[in-house]
């Protein structure tokens, strides 16, 4: 059930039979609706991630021609409170990450990759 607490996020993946697989597998997210190839959404808490295909109304061309894809620098942001025991589970399960963990002033971060590029930011507060 979609109410007003939800936040969605669209990506436009590649194949979302293997979003799908990927969000459920390593991420904890549950299959809300999923019409492959095209369209699929998966949830996790408040947050509805909407997974396009390219055959998905939001994939199709723009009036200029260009056509929606996968990747860039926007991401969803999941907290964790152990981000080194996460990137060991989540490399014992293929995930491949973008970049090496990164610390700041507000805590530490790395970002992994779903199977069309688009990124997943782990984030490690800073103790307080």
């Amino acid at each position: 059930m979609i109410t007003e607490d939800t936040v969605s996020v669209r990506y436009i993946v590649d194949d979302v039979a293997a979003a799908v697989e990927f969000y459920t597998s390593h991420f904890g997210f549950d299959v809300n609706t999923n019409f492959p190839p095209a369209f699929a959404d998966v949830t996790r808490g408040n947050l509805r991630l909407l997974l396009s295909g390219p055959k998905s109304s939001a994939g199709r061309a723009m009036t200029d021609g260009e056509r929606p894809h996968p990747g860039g620098w926007n991401r969803i942001h999941l907290i964790t409170e152990r981000l080194d025991d996460e990137i060991d589970r989540l490399k014992a399960e293929g995930v491949h990450f973008r970049n090496e963990v990164v610390s700041g002033p507000g805590g530490r971060q790395v970002l992994a990759q779903d199977p069309a590029g688009n990124l997943i930011e782990l984030f490690q507060p800073a103790a307080q």
